[in-house]
């Protein structure tokens, strides 16, 4: 009876170490990783202790739940392969990145990538121990290469921008010499050359850039101020004298439409001459071009003159000759009738007739010469 027990216990056990193994079974094939690799790592391992830990019958069916409970084990690490993987590739990814930036010269552009990177590495997963040690060695490396040279690259920008300051001190000196000088073109000039410099001497600095840009440029300001206020004026100026030039323009149009070549015309033509070069510069885009507007009608003006002139010359001329032809012809006239009265002497007993036609003669002779006289002078006048 004893021994009946015995082998009732037995069944009730393997029935129970059975019903484990089933369970542990659905545990595995329902198994949930966790998103820490380690705790799913240490719930797997508790599994397969919690497995061993149960008794085996030597039955097939014990074999059976044996393959199935493997085979689930095997799916899960066979996922946890391929996490690997998909962990391991992008993490060299981040690690060919990381020794990509690591040579950029754009170290500014590059700090914030590279924090981004630590980031998508802490996101990227677990790619096995040894794996994520060797990755992890090499991506450091990179890493501390990066900073390594964004350190020295601080220094070395530091230093240039102390130098940069000095440089640009000296500039603010020699802007600060020229802020009060008339000389306006050869100023502007060196302005120029001294903002050239100061673009090619870089930056100071945060702390000290601004404040030096300021100060340097407060001195150009000053200068340019001044010399706007100077051009402006002389805007003004040579806007007045422009006007002022345009009127005499007028004028002498007037005086040149008119045609009237009288002394008192003349006369004011030059007097608007006089006053014309007592006008100032009226501007390169105008002062040509009213000057030759002038110039035109002054020689509207003076050619008509001359034209009138020589018109009244020849009228002279005309009326000269006229009248001194009359004079010849009366000094003609004349010999002829003294040569009559000569000849009418030569029948004459009378001797005081022949005293009336001598007188008479001599009258006409005494007339001849006043009449050449007036002839030669004529021809004097005309020859001049």
């Amino acid at each position: 009876m004893a021994q009946m027990n015995d082998e009732m216990y037995e069944v009730e056990d393997m029935d129970a170490d059975i019903s484990l193994k089933e369970e542990l079974v659905e545990e595995a094939k329902n198994f949930e990783e966790s998103s820490n690799w380690n705790e799913t790592q240490r719930d797997l391992n508790n599994l397969k202790r919690r497995w061993r830990r149960i008794h085996y019958w030597e039955s097939d069916y014990e074999d059976k739940l044996r393959d199935e409970f493997e085979a689930a084990l095997d799916t899960i690490y066979a996922k946890r392969n391929e996490i690997y993987k998909e962990a391991q590739a992008k993490k060299e990814a981040l690690v060919k990145r990381a020794e990509e930036l690591a040579q950029t010269d754009n170290l500014n552009k590059a700090s914030k990538e590279v924090a981004d990177l630590m980031e998508q590495w802490k996101q990227a997963g677990h790619a096995g121990r040894d794996m994520d040690d060797a990755l992890w060695e090499k991506f450091q490396a990179a890493r501390d290469i990066f900073y390594q040279r964004k350190h020295e690259a601080w220094e070395e920008m530091h230093a240039r921008f102390d130098e940069a300051k000095a440089e640009k001190e000296v500039l603010i000196e020699k802007a600060k010499q020229l802020q009060d000088s008339t000389e306006w073109q050869k100023t502007s000039q060196a302005m120029k050359e001294l903002m050239d410099a100061w673009k090619e001497v870089g930056h100071a600095g945060n702390k000290v850039d601004d404040a030096l840009w300021h100060e340097f440029n407060d001195a150009r300001q000053a200068f340019y101020t001044r010399r706007n206020e100077h051009y402006d004026e002389l805007a003004r100026t040579r806007q007045e004298n422009y006007e002022k030039k345009m009127a005499l323009v007028e004028q002498a149009r007037a005086v040149a439409n008119s045609q009237e070549y009288t002394r008192e015309n003349t006369e004011f033509m030059k007097q608007l001459s006089n006053d014309w070069k007592k006008i100032g510069f009226a501007g390169r885009e105008h002062d040509d071009k009213v000057w030759a507007d002038f110039r035109a009608a002054n020689d509207v003006y003076f050619d008509g003159l001359k034209k009138a002139s020589e018109q009244r010359q020849q009228d002279w001329k005309e009326r000269m000759m006229e009248a001194r032809n009359k004079k010849v012809e009366l000094v003609n006239n004349q010999k002829r009738q003294i040569e009559r009265l000569q000849n009418d002497m030569f029948g004459l007993v009378s001797e005081a007739t022949m005293v009336d036609i001598q007188a008479e003669i001599e009258d006409k002779e005494d007339f001849i010469d006043e009449l050449e006289q007036q002839i030669a002078d004529i021809d004097a006048r005309l020859e001049n």
